[in-house]
């Protein structure tokens, strides 16, 4: 095996509501309420391998892009936040459109469900993967050498505080289970809309857990306008 070969092996699976890929966040605990698990594949289902890990709060994930594989990448990207107008080096962004399609998460353990008919399972909120996301590494979150208050956050700081006030009928609401309704709306506020997308007359849509989710976007509002069961 050379340099230019190297063997990667999927650990995991994540599994949540995340159902298609518009809605799900730019980043990592945006959406903290939203719960997911991870499943490990049957090679891996050793508990030892978690042994010691339920003394941590937050986890690193290391996955893959499997909806955005590509042959050819570029040098320069279009970050959504920028109106997708603007220009950026691929290595300065977290594109999904990158050489290796890898994506790097932090999100928070609620608990390990230690023994199930799939093994031990992982209990997290905050994550910003696609449902059935394939895991190649899972690694503890550590605050005295991971967190640094004072870095610069480049362009990307401009956007730390975005958020767009939700506006969904009473009725509408109710249409999901209690429990779901609170990640919807954050999922909302976050503004699902491609980044080059501003036109206020036109009805975008994602889907969520077994909805199908339409809205408008008036003066940094979002609408609601449609939640019906797919």
């Amino acid at each position: 095996m050379t340099n230019q070969d190297i063997a990667f092996h999927v650990i995991a699976h994540i599994h949540n509501d995340y159902t298609g890929k518009f809605g799900i966040p730019r980043q990592s605990r945006l959406v903290p309420a939203m719960p997911s698990t991870i499943i490990f594949t049957p090679t891996y289902r050793n508990p030892d391998a978690l042994r010691g890990l339920e003394e941590f709060s937050h986890l690193w994930l290391l996955w893959e892009f499997s909806e955005n594989l590509r042959d050819k990448w570029s040098a320069t990207v279009r970050p959504p936040r920028l109106g997708s107008n603007v220009r950026k080096g691929v290595f300065a962004t977290r594109s999904p459109f990158r050489p290796n399609p890898l994506g790097l998460s932090v999100v928070k353990l609620e608990k390990i469900e230690w023994e199930t008919t799939q093994g031990s399972v992982l209990h997290i909120t905050g994550a910003d993967l696609m449902d059935g996301t394939p895991l190649f590494d899972i690694k503890p979150y550590l605050p005295h050498i991971d967190a640094i208050p004072q870095a610069q956050g480049g362009f990307a700081t401009e956007f730390k505080d975005y958020g767009l006030q939700v506006e969904c009928a009473e009725d509408l609401l109710a249409l999901v289970p209690k429990a779901k309704r609170t990640v919807l709306l954050q999922i909302l506020a976050q503004d699902p809309r491609p980044g080059y997308e501003q036109d206020e007359e036109k009805i975008y849509g994602f889907s969520y857990a077994e909805f199908n989710v339409r809205f408008q976007v008036i003066k940094n509002k979002i609408i609601v306008r449609e939640i019906a069961p797919k």
